[in-house]
């Protein structure tokens, strides 16, 4: 993992709240999959919030969005928010 990245995790009426902060690379994107896994039911949102993200580097955008394509339909809808929520979602 990055030494610097982060997740702080709340939950609310609406989903999970996954508060990301740091540099994202492949260490980061793994431990990140392992917390969806964890938080979500299947059945609520899981919100990412980019706005504490420096750097996300292709590699662990890559090691990511095949973890995610892996999961499509076993964990919750996941929701990108924040300034750099283009640059991790798979429509980024």
């Amino acid at each position: 993992m990055a030494s610097n990245f982060q997740v702080i995790c709340d939950t609310n009426d609406t989903g999970t709240v996954l508060k990301l902060f740091g540099d994202f690379d492949a260490s980061s994107a793994y431990e990140l999959i392992e917390i969806i896994k964890k938080r979500s039911d299947g059945s609520s949102k899981v919100f990412l919030q980019t706005d504490g993200l420096k750097n996300i580097y292709p590699f662990g955008l890559h090691i990511f969005h095949n973890s995610l394509k892996i999961m499509n339909g076993q964990s919750a809808k996941i929701v990108f928010t924040g300034n750099k929520a283009r640059g991790l979602s798979l429509e980024g």
